[in-house]
């Protein structure tokens, strides 16, 4: 029996947030078409000081549109985007939507291995790149299918004063409007101003229908190697309504959002691409987060609304607090991805005035799930609780057709109208993770209190099997910070000579402390139980997160395994 089927988690909504939403109507098209017209006049994008007006902006989607119809792209076609933040990336984006296409993001990082094997699966024919990785794409072997690259000067959206601070190169576009030549395939580049000069996308060419897949997400999900989750434009409007619905004092035509977070990542498209234009909210776009950079962002236009993660606020108010800029006025924070700690949320909102929350999600929840009510009815420590029409469940692991009650640890499964249809061509662990009914397997290990607070223990993926007892490594690693020499850890399991798997540690230490092994491990005993202990504790000078800021522990256990153990 389900036992959070009666939602105990409504009485701690915020006021004003509804218990749940009306199914979307409009296609993301629909949506920024409708932003376009209503807030015409308003400012849409900042890029270091550069604006765009949603007029604009509106203007640009429609020509480009037209130019990559002109370039051959037909609804259900894939377009990769391999951009950073920057104006040309939410045009490309709402583009190629509009054509009743595919969006497949990508991360302008990726090395070339890490995007081919994604172009290899997703067969996209038609990409818009960064210029700084157009090599790179251009030369992937022709039997993939991508015929058409093109390419993207990021900088030419900068106003002149900063490119000339910058020492970029000063040049206008050879371009003509409508003057779209065609390239050979994977010679040379068609410049993104080719596109911008296309005449406007006429207004009854075909558009796309509320079920048609908008994006495709790439992700490890539960099971390890990257696949491409299968958001439609239902899924993602679905999850920005919601989004919208869970901080009610948002006002449309007047919120600045700042884009900070990577917009190929699930959490980044859906609070700044779609929430954030859906709105008419001026967003302030970051190529990459530099603390530098978003501090002269603040004295400029302040921002309303930040989401990102946790080490970002801690590094946004430290510095703001020595070059003596105010913060005040950011409204709102959600964080994501990691675990927020108390000592960061005090120092922010002391900072701010606002509020920062800790939300949940994953690429397959469009990608939030699960959210702290802004307000009073918060609970640090927790994720929060689940968004106006979502439903969870709680079940053994092993076998999910056996429910967990209250305050019992087991695997969350949620159930929404923002939860994905499946995995791009791969039916096998489409099946691994949607059941029959509708609910998602998120592998991650829960408690749910009795009022519906949701709280993180850990991945099942990530459990340590050490003695035949399961350890969780985010359990180990909260003792691990607990102690005053620590400032960061990591927990892995390798295997051990006698089977199972060893606990083992990565710290980095707080400037001037030393490492003390046993120490360390006579401290742990007092908090965790000695099977959870690590055997081995090796100080690093660093800990390799992702983009969003995640601890890549596969990175840390692969680097652990090539070191000699200690003896």
């Amino acid at each position: 029996m389900n036992v959070f089927a009666s939602k105990p988690w409504l009485a701690s909504y915020a006021v004003g947030v509804p218990n749940a939403i009306p199914d979307p109507t409009e296609t993301l098209v629909d949506m920024i078409e409708g932003s376009t017209r209503r807030f015409a006049g308003e400012v849409a994008l900042d890029f270091f000081g550069g604006t765009m007006t949603y007029a604009e902006l509106g203007d640009e989607i429609s020509r480009v549109a037209n130019g990559l119809r002109r370039l051959g792209v037909k609804p259900g076609d894939r377009v990769a985007l391999v951009l950073p933040n920057c104006p040309q990336h939410i045009v490309a984006f709402y583009a190629v939507l509009r054509l009743g296409a595919i969006v497949v993001e990508h991360n302008p990082l990726y090395t070339e291995r890490e995007l081919r094997h994604q172009f290899e699966d997703h067969g996209a024919s038609v990409a818009i790149v960064w210029d700084k990785v157009y090599s790179m794409v251009r030369g992937f072997p022709r039997d993939m299918g991508l015929h058409t690259v093109v390419a993207v000067d990021i900088t030419r959206s900068m106003p002149l004063a900063t490119r000339l601070a910058l020492r970029l190169p000063i040049s206008k576009s050879r371009t003509a409007r409508g003057a779209l030549t065609v390239a050979q395939p994977l010679k040379d580049a068609i410049e993104w101003s080719a596109l911008v000069g296309s005449r406007r996308l006429r207004t009854a060419h075909p558009r796309p229908l509320l079920g048609d897949t908008a994006v495709l997400q790439y992700t490890s999900g539960t099971t390890g190697t990257p696949k491409g989750a299968i958001l439609s434009h239902f899924n993602l409007q679905a999850n920005a309504q919601q989004s919208e619905a869970w901080v009610p004092g948002l006002e449309r035509g007047k919120e600045v959002f700042y884009g900070v977070l990577p917009m190929f990542h699930a959490y980044g498209l859906t609070l700044c691409l779609t929430v954030a234009m859906s709105i008419g909210a001026r967003l302030v776009l970051f190529p990459k987060f530099d603390v530098g950079l978003v501090l002269n962002a603040v004295k400029r236009t302040p921002p309303t609304f930040l989401p990102a993660v946790p080490p970002i606020y801690d590094k946004l108010v430290k510095a703001a607090n020595e070059k003596g800029i105010s913060l005040r006025g950011t409204k709102y924070a959600i964080s994501g991805a990691m675990s927020l700690p108390l000592a960061t949320v005090e120092l922010w909102e002391t900072a701010t005035g606002g509020l920062l929350v800790e939300g949940y999600g994953m690429t397959e929840c469009s990608p939030i799930a699960v959210g702290n009510p802004i307000g009073s009815s918060r609970r640090p420590g927790t994720v929060g609780v689940p968004f106006p029409s979502t439903e969870i469940r709680v079940v053994d692991p092993k076998d999910p057709t056996v429910d967990r009650g209250f305050d019992e640890e087991g695997e969350l499964l949620v159930r929404g109208p923002q939860v994905f249809s499946g995995y791009w061509d791969r039916p096998t662990e489409t099946a691994q993770v949607l059941l029959a009914d509708g609910w998602l397997r998120t592998g991650d290990i829960v408690t749910v209190s009795s009022d519906g607070f949701v709280t993180v223990v850990d991945r099942i993926k990530e459990l340590i099997i050490t003695g035949g007892f399961n350890v969780s490594p985010s359990e180990v690693e909260a003792a691990l910070l607990s102690h005053p020499d620590i400032a960061d850890a990591a927990v892995v399991g390798l295997k051990a000579e006698t089977g199972g798997e060893d606990v083992i540690a990565a710290v980095v230490l707080v400037p001037g402390a030393t490492l003390d092994v046993a120490g360390l491990r006579e401290y742990c005993r007092t908090r965790i139980s000695a099977y959870k202990v690590p055997r081995r504790i090796v100080e690093v000078d660093d800990l390799p997160r992702s983009l969003v800021g995640k601890v890549l522990r596969r990175q840390v256990r692969d680097s652990l395994a090539a070191q000699t153990p200690a003896g």
